[in-house]
């Protein structure tokens, strides 16, 4: 019964030899549980899921076992990979919208482990068991349910790594096979890439405990030269934190008037460009609020990987600052993409 607290990964800097892996797959982790006609999707956090996806509890109940809990990741693909952007967009309060993306962005849920199968818990099986139970669990099904591919061959879980991030996945798992399904448990291991670019600094915000640098403001230089918003770095030590500040009062300009993203509290402004501070469903009552600075001062930071080509998917990671480098050449263009790879081809059928 819900709710099911999944297993975690930590992150590793290569692929461990002897495990199973898998992609590693950008969306929503949810825990699917199925008994006759009810369908209840879980979050990571144990918040229900269920209201933001119709469509998806209707293809769920039509094509799951009629007693089952399967842990695995809801996601949307479009044009061939995966949009993070168009998932989040189902978050919504009004159930009008919410039915009318059901049927303009349809969702599709990935398996990759099953937890219990009629009235047998799983749990405590290992890994290679779990899976051969859910090969067979789920043996033909089709969309919008998927199985999730799965080796034991490192060689090919290194192709993975390589081949898939062009259908924008993010990396590889890897599982030890005796290992049972431990709950809110850091026991696997995930791999992600790790590319660095050259960002101008433009901004920060404050750290919730006091007067300290929680986050920095990252900006690259589009096509047209404007200045435009592309995610934070925030990973710092308090002493840090603190440190920062001093570093950047040079910098610090008393309004916004005159920054490029002096538009930054105007909702509209942000449907022409990239702006910190935009409205979203998730920051709630969250003060956006943050300190402008001369776009002048450029640092190189690490990244996994962008979403839809404009933005860090996660936070990005401070590496040094960069004297060398004018904020002028901080440009999109720096930025490696990866060879598209066709999401239909991971679903295709495995031997």
């Amino acid at each position: 019964m819900p709710p099911v607290k999944p297993m975690l990964a930590k992150s590793v800097a290569k692929i461990p030899p002897g495990m199973q892996y898998e992609a590693k797959w950008d969306g929503f982790r949810a825990i699917v549980f199925r008994d006759g006609d009810e369908v209840e999707l879980g979050s990571r956090t144990g918040k229900p899921l269920t209201r933001y996806f119709p469509e998806l509890v209707a293809g769920l109940k039509e094509r799951l076992p009629q007693r089952c809990v399967l842990d695995g990741e809801i996601v949307i693909a479009r044009e061939g990979r995966l949009d993070f952007d168009a998932l989040t967009e189902r978050i919504h309060p009004a159930d009008s919208r919410v039915r009318m993306l059901a049927e303009r962005t349809p969702a599709s849920f990935v398996a990759f482990d099953l937890l219990a199968l009629a009235d047998e818990s799983l749990l405590e099986v290992p890994l290679a068991d779990r899976r051969a139970r859910l090969m067979m669990a789920l043996s033909g099904v089709t969309a919008p349910v998927h199985v999730a591919p799965a080796t034991t061959d490192v060689d090919t879980a290194q192709g993975w790594f390589e081949q898939y991030e062009g259908a924008g996945l993010d990396g590889v798992i890897a599982k030890p096979l005796t290992l049972g399904y431990l709950q809110d448990a850091r026991a696997m291991f995930k791999i992600k890439h790790e590319r660095t670019a050259d960002v101008v600094v433009a901004g920060y915000r404050l750290h919730k405990s006091g007067p300290v640098v929680g986050s920095l403001l990252l900006g690259l230089h589009d096509d047209r030269g404007a200045l435009q918003h592309v995610g934070v770095s925030a990973a710092f030590s308090m002493k840090r934190r603190a440190e920062l500040i001093e570093e950047l009062e040079p910098l610090r300009m008393e309004d916004v008037a005159g920054h490029p993203w002096a538009a930054w509290a105007e909702e509209a402004a942000h449907e022409s460009a990239r702006l910190p501070g935009a409205p979203s469903r998730w920051s709630g009552k969250k003060d956006l609020s943050w300190v402008p600075l001369r776009p002048e001062r450029v640092a190189e930071v690490a990244y996994d990987h962008m979403e839809n080509g404009v933005r860090f998917r996660h936070t990005a990671r401070f590496r040094r600052w960069r004297p060398d480098r004018t904020p002028e050449s901080c440009t999109y263009a720096q930025l490696e993409e990866p060879v598209r790879y066709d999401l239909a081809e991971i679903f295709a059928p495995q031997a």
